[in-house]
């Protein structure tokens, strides 16, 4: 099992420790039944809870260059540098979503959601990832991390071995909260890794808003 970090706190991963050509960032949650303003009224279930991981990809100053932009300049955040579920797959083709796990029951007791990063081979224009989890349209059902509970994310590496975790439990501290900035990866100047636990809650359910903090 790997280092139990609480919030705020660090982990250095090193190469000479770890294999890390590939590694897993999975998340997992499960939900409190019957809740939400909709399964209150009959119209919902804790199934309905759909949380989203979405990376971003930042440069040295921690800041997200590329946006997607359309032939009119629009930002699409396709073929961006923000790996989610309507851009499931970075350009460089180090980093990808293995799926979009609607209900929180599909991994079982494993991961509900994995985001795979292959940090040997990833392009040193990228020294930061940031992972931010959301309720899809929490707002507008109901819900909130308040009913969530056992949820965690953590990093292994290329053999499967666990090298970090942070565990967060909802509760009423997370009541008003739809969106979480939950831990980042950050490139060390002599080599290796840092995975970060951060667990900074938002009232917004829409991970646009946390992304405007890294233009």
């Amino acid at each position: 099992m790997g280092v139990r970090l609480e919030k705020g706190q660090g982990v250095s991963l090193e190469k000479s420790h770890h294999d890390l050509s590939q590694v897993t960032i999975g998340l997992g949650w499960d939900v409190n039944p019957n809740t939400g303003l909709l399964a209150k009224r009959g119209g919902a279930s804790s199934t309905d809870y759909d949380l989203d991981v979405i990376a971003f990809l930042c440069g040295a100053d921690g800041k997200v260059k590329d946006l997607g932009w359309d032939k009119a300049g629009k930002a699409t955040l396709v073929n961006s540098d923000v790996v989610h579920f309507n851009n499931m797959k970075h350009r460089s083709g180090c980093v990808w979503m293995t799926g979009d796990d609607r209900t929180g029951a599909g991994g079982g007791d494993g991961d509900d959601e994995q985001i795979i990063v292959r940090l040997n081979d990833l392009p040193a224009a990228f020294a930061k990832l940031v992972f931010v989890v959301q309720i899809y349209k929490g707002r507008e059902h109901g819900q909130t991390f308040g009913e969530v509970r056992n949820a965690y994310i953590r990093a292994s590496d290329a053999r499967g071995q666990e090298m970090a975790r942070f565990d967060l439990s909802g509760g009423e501290a997370y009541q008003d909260c739809r969106s979480l900035l939950f831990a980042e990866l950050e490139c060390n100047p002599g080599g290796g890794w840092t995975f970060r636990a951060i667990g900074t809650p938002s009232p917004s359910d829409n991970f646009v808003d946390w992304l405007k903090q890294y233009l």
